[in-house]
């Protein structure tokens, strides 16, 4: 697919790898549009990056609507998607205080998964309309997931199970609009130093890069955005899930 003036859509722009993302594609000429809850956090990386702000709740149908037609009103029909928008979440089924509430379980599953699932039938539904263009190619999704979706640890049933079935629905996703030229991958990243990490310690900050087996550190969001730009650029890449974690395994706890 190529990115020169082609309408992307990052959700979860505004900060992380969804920020680190926008600005690589910007750099390779992308129009990109930044899709996230934080309005003005999307308008100060906005302006850095030539890209056009967004405010838009990923859980709300209506919203990711008017979302998109304002993108489409100023740069046209999207035909990249990077879903990076999502909320991480650390409770026990169980503990001290009692059983974890559903209210707090379907929670999480609603913005991590049903929002990612409701940006991405809306742009599929978008991507359909348009005619192919390189090697019969419409558009391209890319979901994130993270290594917590095979490698969950203790705390993590909720987090787990948004990010496993996003897993899960990447290979239907793809032999559903494979017909259409659209191609869906999934990123599930490992530990990467994003604003939730600095808030650790120094010393907690090195524990968790001294499991990564190699590099022996965090990943950069810039790594998750050059992921993402070598998978827009493979038309080969589809249907499958790739880690991204210097072969890290989670230990349960």
């Amino acid at each position: 697919m190529q990115i020169k003036d082609c309408p992307v859509i990052v959700t979860g722009g505004a900060s992380g790898m969804g920020a680190a993302t926008a600005m690589l594609l910007s750099q390779q000429g992308a129009k990109v549009a930044l899709l996230d809850l934080n309005l003005e956090l999307a308008e100060e990386l906005a302006s850095e990056s030539k890209a056009l702000a967004v405010q838009c709740d990923v859980t709300k149908e209506s919203s990711v609507v008017a979302a998109i037609k304002k993108v489409e009103s100023h740069y046209g029909v999207a035909r990249i998607c990077i879903n990076c928008a999502g909320i991480v979440h650390s409770r026990r089924m169980v503990n001290r205080e009692g059983r974890m509430s559903l209210e707090e379980f379907n929670h999480v599953i609603n913005v991590n998964l049903s929002g990612t699932f409701n940006v991405m039938r809306l742009i599929a539904e978008r991507l359909m309309s348009l005619t192919n263009i390189q090697e019969e190619e419409r558009g391209v999704i890319i979901n994130t997931a993270s290594i917590a979706a095979f490698d969950g640890q203790i705390g993590q049933i909720a987090y787990s199970a948004s990010k496993g079935a996003i897993v899960g629905i990447t290979l239907p996703a793809a032999r559903e609009l494979a017909q259409f030229g659209i191609r869906v991958m999934c990123i599930a990243p490992g530990l990467v130093d994003t604003p939730l990490f600095a808030k650790l310690t120094p010393e907690a900050r090195t524990s968790l890069a001294g499991a990564v087996p190699f590099p022996k550190r965090l990943a950069h969001p810039r790594e998750y955005a050059q992921l993402v730009l070598s998978i827009i650029q493979n038309p080969m890449l589809n249907g499958e899930v790739i880690r991204l974690d210097g072969a890290l395994r989670m230990q349960p706890k």
